[in-house]
């Protein structure tokens, strides 16, 4: 056994057969079921002439066929691509020309998207679409029904060896930008992204088999909100999945839904991106439920609330501890570099001083200056990590030198971009992700710590905070807001506010009023949509 995603997920399989494994949208797989179907859709793919190493892109919102789909890909040693379901007809084809699969799994909602792009793309030879109850017609694309690709091969484990030098590929579009896949080693990412390493203590598991132990006292219920086409969320599947967990997975976002799932299914951790989930779930807990039924919902199982990819304010992590009581944590890391660490929030005590999130760092994580020599307690630098990380960017050589980069002493970091502080005790705070800090007069601003700020204000529903050019200061800061319903704050009213959390100089200069701020469907700001508002 290597460590290995589909090594690890067959004996997770042979130590928890009978164990649900995965809800989604009223669909039901326990570990054997979910085995078989992967294993028969394997043997289909291979059957069409999908080879090791060979790229197969999932394209799909979430449902349980993304995990069936991206387990048999994985199975015969394939490489699953994330295809981002928002993506428009040039963006799509940008991607699967830089992926290059040659096979698609898709829902039938996106055929006309499909039929408009697989054209364009050579090495595209072989289509299995899955039914979603739409009738977007598929005839011309040639594609084969997805339960009938699933019928179709065996479903015996008769697969060869495998090895954790086989390849897993991560599409991220960040905040800007077009998409970069990621290159990983499956042994590295599983060590860096996938319980190889505790990211709570920095231990290390010493054999494949010990992730499947973790879940030996039972097994608990994990609900990660965002899109499985997101690194965060695929996480969530494949890690808990190792561990014999059981996943509830949701195709869309809706707060009263999830909050309808974590209580019919017994949730006992929900995974949120930052503020634009948090912030309506919240505060749906107080409103009427959608489903016209009497009383609140029962969240009596729900005991921590984990977020990742996007800011979480602290007025918010405290209201979900407040109200329901609930453990809330930060996983700081990118699709780069893996877990850097997790911080656990103290009521009271969410915004550390100077902004940013602070968390337990694991190991290899430091922090860096620009000639990656490690920096003393105290000193702002770069957040970089060592050890297991990525092979680099697929086919972009010199963003890849960039990014994952040599020092002098032979040491191999990747280096982001994001902004730290190194605190001692193995503590460091993320203040800002680099490609977004504000340079105002020479001052580093960092867009998160103001976005905190703007939230804070009574008024506000949503902002996202960009840097403006300026005459004098080169840039200045600038922030969209999203109203309350009813409300129409005011530049003067959002600096009054902001200068009781945060410096002067870091308060916005320019306000921007929109019915509805741009965001993925992740939380990340829509960045060049906010700047386009600002300077408009």
């Amino acid at each position: 056994m290597e460590f290995n995603l589909a090594d690890l997920f067959e004996h997770a399989v042979e130590q928890y057969p009978d164990r649900e494994a995965v809800v989604a949208n009223g669909e039901r797989r326990t570990y054997s079921e979910l085995e078989e179907r992967a294993n028969r859709l394997a043997h289909h793919l291979a059957d069409a002439g999908v080879a090791p190493g060979d790229h197969v892109a999932v394209y799909a919102y979430n449902i349980v066929e993304w995990a069936e789909a991206m387990l048999a890909i994985y199975k015969i040693r394939g490489v699953c691509i994330n295809v981002n379901f928002r993506y428009v007809a040039e963006e799509l084809a940008y991607l699967l020309d830089q992926a290059k699969p040659v096979a698609m799994v898709f829902q039938r909602q996106f055929a006309d998207r499909v039929g408009e792009v697989a054209p364009k793309v050579p090495s595209l030879r072989h289509l299995i679409v899955v039914e979603d109850g739409t009738d977007v017609d598929t005839g011309a694309l040639g594609a084969v029904p997805y339960e009938e690709a699933v019928a179709s091969g065996s479903p015996e484990r008769d697969f060869g060896p495998r090895s954790g030098d086989d390849i897993y590929l991560l599409f991220t579009g960040g905040t800007t930008g077009m998409p970069k896949g990621v290159m990983w080693r499956q042994e590295d990412v599983i060590f860096a992204l996938g319980g190889g390493i505790d990211p709570t203590n920095g231990e290390r598991v010493d054999r494949p088999e010990d992730l499947a132990e973790k879940g030996r006292n039972g097994g608990g219920t994990f609900f990660p909100i965002a899109p499985l086409m997101h690194g965060a969320t695929q996480w969530g599947v494949l890690q808990n999945l190792s561990k014999g967990q059981r996943i509830v997975l949701i195709d869309k976002f809706d707060a009263h839904g999830v909050w309808k799932a974590v209580e019919e299914e017994k949730v006992n951790v929900i995974m949120i991106t930052g503020d634009a989930m948090a912030r309506p779930l919240i505060e749906a807990v107080d409103e009427p439920r959608a489903d016209g039924a009497e009383g609140s919902y029962d969240l009596s199982s729900l005991f921590a609330v984990a977020s990742s990819a996007a800011l979480f304010s602290p007025t918010l992590k405290d209201a979900f501890m407040e109200r329901l009581g609930v453990i809330v944590s930060d996983a700081v890391g990118a699709s780069e570099s893996g877990a850097n660490g997790v911080g656990v929030a103290v009521k009271g005590q969410t915004a550390p001083d100077g902004g940013g999130i602070t968390i337990k760092a694991v190991p290899d994580s430091v922090v860096l200056d620009d000639d990656l020599n490690p920096l003393p307690i105290g000193v702002i630098g770069r957040l970089g990590r060592k050890g297991n990380i990525p092979l680099g960017y697929l086919g972009d050589p010199v963003k890849s030198a960039e990014v994952f980069r040599t020092a002098p002493d032979g040491t191999r970091y990747v280096v982001p971009g994001d902004y730290a502080r190194l605190d001692g005790d193995g503590l460091i705070t993320l203040l800002g992700r680099g490609s977004a800090t504000i340079n105002s007069g020479g001052e580093k601003i960092f867009t998160e710590e103001v976005e905190g700020a703007v939230k804070d204000h009574p008024d506000v529903y949503d902002a996202i905070v960009v840097g403006v050019p300026h005459e004098r200061w080169g840039q200045t800061v600038a922030v969209v807001v999203q109203p309350r319903e009813g409300r129409e704050p005011t530049l003067e009213g959002i600096q009054e506010h902001c200068r009781t959390k945060i410096a002067g100089y870091k308060v916005p200069r320019v306000l921007r009023l929109v019915e509805e701020t741009r965001r993925t469907p992740t939380g990340k700001p829509d960045l060049p949509w906010a700047l386009s508002v600002c300077t408009e």
